[in-house]
């Protein structure tokens, strides 16, 4: 298969037209967009320049064979989108050096062609682009689109030549996994239901109006970090800390600038939101900005998925393009309501399939906390049997509830039962029992922080493997800074490196320049450098890393499973999205969720087991 590596250079203006001031989406789909010229790379060849109106560039770029080759760009969310929605133009494979880049390097190198081009001294790109800025093509004088065409040429040069270099890194797997998160994209087939997103931001508009009116926060609340912080902890927020920089001690990560702080921005209650959006002197939470966002998409057409791969420190996927799928409300007043927005093509359905409790099954299972995992595989026999929830003896759920207040099984409360999932679910990385006691509080459980203490105490009595793990984990942590290769976890699962923390999908989990300090209590802390900034790293944290690493990996590959049936249009966090003809929704969530059930072969062991629905929107999935 030929690789064509394609670089096409569009019209912006320094106002409104182009990324500053637009979404991809929007930029590309603006009726004045408009492709000066296009540059293609046929493997290790040289490179073709080509400028024309759209039906001439449309013909030139004809005569590649785009059916039969994988096409390659820098950032091919932009270019792969112009290639389907301009030219019609569906190569049989995607690669992009921009997201292989971010899942290996991370924030060490940067992610931009020019800086990348430098850390592998492949050349220098070129600034030409700056000049043609509210140049349209035929603006342009010869010699400057001459010149703009050199520079073009150039950057497909250094893409193939970045492709050669991160291709060594990439496993077949993942590279496919980088083609099916851009056609989410670049091959839309999701509508929107127009009249539903209006009435929601209606409802929403309102809603925040009588919130705000009701929290009766005046402007000093908004603004002292310690009022704001109360007011959180009234709506069972534990507000985000950070380490100054200037006092290297801990306080409240409660700047505008701050990643945590503006992550508040997106938390499900939109109590919250509007607390946030308040304090940043916004008028509009993101509740009501992602509405809007929304109804503008559905008056262009079917909305892309943007996804970007590799957004999270674990490989988990990230929002892109302004429009996070991976926090729309799950809870609450607004949940759903976007969900039921989102509409299949005609005569399909959404199927969604969520893996059930994979990180707590990858976490006893890593552990060697073989009880539990035994616990889990006895519950996936009950519900393959159609035991109702209620007379199963194997609910993990109930019997550490069970464990939590001395009692059998039967006798436990839905309430006891709720804290015995919370305690499971929330626990396994160290947790400690205040922010345990605002977990509860924040579902409407109050309890106080003996009881928390006690309850945590209980759960490591009950699995002693795990926090084992913790330990143990610190160990791992110091042979990282030092270099060292050490094990740590379930055998032969990851390696610990001088490069990293190597992944069962071949690529390193990274710490940069991971280094010790010293807290505010005097005792010895790591930390590394993050996308977010200073980041403190210990046992539990390195655990919760490592087990959501490895559910993004068994997810990926179940992923890929599905799509080789289905067409996958999304993923959030555990679940897998994809469509279906109507007619066969049955059989296809069937398939779905065998998929989903699928165990790699290095993850032998674990007991997986999910959730599905569908229907005619996402919401009714």
């Amino acid at each position: 298969m030929n690789t064509l590596t394609v670089d096409l250079e569009t019209y912006y203006t320094d106002t409104d037209l182009g990324f500053k001031r637009q979404t991809t989406e929007e930029y590309i789909r603006d009726p004045r967009f408009e492709v000066i010229g296009v540059s293609v790379q046929i493997n290790d060849g040289e490179p073709q320049w080509f400028s024309g109106t759209h039906a001439e560039t449309k013909q030139w770029l004809m005569q590649f064979d785009w059916d039969n080759s994988m096409a390659l760009a820098h950032n091919a969310l932009f270019d792969m989108a112009i290639l389907n929605w301009h030219f019609d133009i569906r190569p049989k494979a995607i690669a992009d050096t921009l997201s292989m880049a971010r899942a290996i390097h991370g924030t060490e190198v940067g992610n931009s062609l020019a800086k990348l081009a430098k850390h592998y001294e492949l050349g220098v790109k070129g600034e030409e682009v700056i000049a043609a800025i509210n140049l349209k093509r035929t603006d342009f004088p010869k010699e400057q689109l001459a010149a703009y065409g050199r520079y073009c040429m150039n950057d497909v040069s250094l893409t193939y030549d970045l492709f050669l270099h991160l291709l060594p890194q990439f496993s077949k797997l993942e590279l496919r996994l980088i083609d099916l998160t851009i056609r989410m994209f670049t091959e839309p087939v999701l509508r929107l239901d127009k009249s539903l997103l209006e009435a929601h931001l209606k409802q929403v508009t309102e809603r925040k109006e009588k919130l705000l009116k009701d929290s009766g926060a005046a402007r000093e609340d908004l603004m002292s970090n310690n009022k704001f912080a109360e007011l959180l902890r009234n709506l069972g927020v534990e507000p985000p800390m950070k380490i100054s920089p200037t006092t290297g001690k801990e306080t409240l990560a409660l700047a505008k600038n701050d990643e945590e702080f503006k992550a508040l921005a997106e938390h499900p209650d939109d109590r919250v939101q509007t607390l946030v959006a308040a304090r940043l002197g916004n008028k509009t939470t993101l509740e009501e900005t992602r509405t809007i966002r929304l109804l503008d998409i559905a008056n262009r057409g079917q909305i892309p998925v943007p996804l970007s791969y590799y957004a999270a420190h674990t490989g988990r996927w990230g929002g892109a393009d302004k429009l996070n799928f991976q926090n729309f409300p799950s809870r609450g007043e607004n949940a759903g309501k976007l969900k039921s927005a989102i509409l299949p093509p005609e005569g399909h359905v959404i199927i969604d399939c969520d893996s059930s409790q994979i990180e707590a099954r990858v976490l006893a299972w890593f552990a060697g906390q073989d009880d539990l995992v035994k616990i889990f595989e006895a519950n996936n026999a009950e519900i393959a049997a159609g035991v109702r929830k209620k007379d199963m003896q194997f609910d993990p759920y109930k019997l550490m509830a069970s464990a939590i207040y001395n009692k059998s099984t039967q006798e436990i409360s839905d309430t006891e039962r709720f804290v015995g999932k919370t305690t499971i679910l929330g626990s396994g990385y160290g947790m400690g029992s205040a922010k345990f006691k605002m977990q509860l509080k924040t579902f409407g459980v109050d309890i106080d922080e003996d009881e928390a203490a006690r309850i945590i105490s209980k759960y490591r009595e009950t699995y002693p493997w795990i926090p084992a793990l913790w330990r143990s984990g610190a160990n791992a942590i110091e042979s990282l800074s030092k270099g060292k290769t050490a094990k740590w976890g379930r055998q032969g699962v990851i390696e610990i490196h001088r490069e990293g923390i190597l992944m069962p999908n071949g690529l390193y989990q990274r710490y940069p320049n991971l280094r010790k300090m010293r807290d505010k209590d005097g005792k010895d802390q790591y930390i590394y450098d993050s996308r977010k900034g200073v980041t403190k790293l210990y046992g539990g944290k390195l655990t919760e890393n490592i087990c959501q690493s490895l559910a993004r990996c068994i997810i990926g590959e179940q992923m890929l499973l599905i799509a080789k049936r289905y067409k996958v249009v999304l993923t959030v966090h555990d679940a897998v999205a994809c469509i279906a003809p109507k007619d066969e929704a049955e059989e296809a969530q069937a398939y779905v969720m065998n998929c989903m059930r699928y165990v790699p072969s290095w993850a032998h062991g674990i007991p997986l087991n999910c959730e599905s629905g569908y229907g005619e929107n996402y919401g009714a999935c």
